[in-house]
């Protein structure tokens, strides 16, 4: 085993006085690899794509010390001139008339203090569909822009990310450099923004693949574009792959009737196996509304065998959702608090649903007495008593499963919430 020379252990004692300096974190990280130290010097590789994500030198110093090839070079892209302001710009009009109209917001106690962020990317943001073989660099979202959710976090840290930044940790005991992950809960809750924090996090590229870009109505193509999912998502390693709708991708075979569609999901299954180490630095991420329809054998160890229930978000993040996406509209006197109160069990996407009507009950309005005004509480409030939560179908199914079909203690967690919410 090799020692670290006193050059080495005088770069540890300045990067621990500038931790941030990522030039500095890679002359370490370079010279612990020439010294045959590739754990430690990914472990400083990894923490400098936290600090720097889109660097590229961090990437291929990560891939080197990983005994991965590194990507062939890339021409940079040509920055974009700065596209010119559209829309109306309400701060500067609000700041005009602060003397003239109320405020914004109104406090009527104790707020969350959640970040300006939207939980869930299919809660109604703009997250872009996932073309073919489509990788996204190393992006700035982390777990720091998920409102709220603290529990999730600390599973997520504990189970998953906690091993995968200290690599050299990993191979001490034995603990492979990758990993497998099943998300599970009622639609629009955040799974797949928890995902592209997660790629953030570890400072990897993200690829979202769905099972539209995987099947194909020729013979074999179906298991030859599942095949080439995983080896650009190797290629790109370290690299995140998210499996959307994994429900679809990977159904269970004993209630297939089609032979093809069998076939895909034993492809799956193999490149899940990674035989002989090839899937090293490709985190493996899934999601699903309905778990009980996934094959048991996704779920069999060193594939997707851990679990994290997603459930509607919690009140801190309802207030930073809810924050977010009145952040362009024109509004006045918004009690978020009384609205977090009112807004309980709604998923991501049903909070966005509700800014969205409240926005169509201030324009219609205006649109009739053909006098501008603002939205305020008013709106909000006739449209979270309008608006049931989408959740309510997905619980009344997950019930029984749960109650009834908890081999293993899968649905453990989600059992204690249904008696927590009293949905027992």
């Amino acid at each position: 085993m090799s020692t670290e020379s006193p050059l080495i252990q005088s770069m540890r004692t300045a990067v621990a006085a500038a931790p941030n300096d990522v030039p500095l974190r890679l002359h370490l990280a370079e010279l612990l690899l020439g010294a045959g130290l590739s754990e430690a010097a990914v472990a400083e590789a990894a923490v400098a794509l936290q600090h720097a994500p889109g660097d590229a030198g961090a990437r291929t110093l990560m891939m080197r010390a990983m005994g991965l090839p590194a990507p062939a070079a890339e021409q940079p892209e040509p920055t974009p001139a700065p596209a010119p302001p559209t829309g109306f710009d309400w701060a500067a009009a609000e700041n005009e008339v602060a003397d003239a109209v109320p405020p914004r917001f109104v406090t009527s106690g104790p707020t969350s203090t959640a970040p300006e962020a939207p939980l869930a990317a299919d809660g109604g943001g703009d997250p872009g569909e996932a073309m073919a073989w489509e990788v996204d660099t190393p992006g700035t979202v982390t777990l720091a822009d998920v409102g709220g959710m603290e529990e999730i976090k600390e599973r997520l840290e504990a189970a998953f990310l906690a091993p995968m930044r200290n690599p050299e940790l990993g191979r001490l005991y034995g603990k492979s450099l990758r990993g497998g992950l099943l998300m599970y809960g009622p639609p629009g809750c955040g799974k797949t923004f928890i995902a592209r924090a997660v790629a953030g996090e570890l400072g990897a590229s993200f690829m979202s693949v769905s099972i539209n870009d995987v099947l194909d109505m020729w013979m074999g193509n179906s298991e030859r574009n599942m095949h080439e999912v995983f080896e650009t998502a190797r290629r790109q390693a370290p690299c995140v792959l998210f499996l959307d709708e994994v429900d679809a991708l990977g159904a269970k075979r004993s209630r297939m009737q089609h032979g093809g569609m069998r076939n895909t999901v034993n492809q799956l299954l193999t490149e899940l196996d990674g035989v002989g180490g090839a899937n090293e630095g490709v985190f493996v991420l899934a999601a699903t509304n309905v778990p009980w329809d996934v094959d048991i054998a996704l779920r069999r160890p060193g594939r997707l065998d851990r679990t994290l229930l997603v459930l509607p978000p919690d009140a801190p993040a309802r207030e930073a959702i809810l924050r977010y996406h009145l952040r362009d509209r024109p509004i006045e006197s918004v009690d978020l608090g009384k609205l977090v109160k009112v807004t309980e069990d709604l998923s991501g996407a049903d909070l966005a649903h509700l800014c969205e009507s409240a926005s169509e009950r201030a324009l219609l309005d205006s649109s009739r007495t053909g006098v501008v005004r603002m939205i305020d509480m008013k709106d909000l409030l006739g449209a979270a008593k309008e608006i049931r939560p989408s959740t309510d179908p997905w619980f009344a199914s997950a019930r029984n499963v749960a109650m009834f079909a908890n081999e293993g203690g899968m649905y453990d967690e989600l059992l204690a919430y249904l008696k927590r919410k009293r949905k027992l």
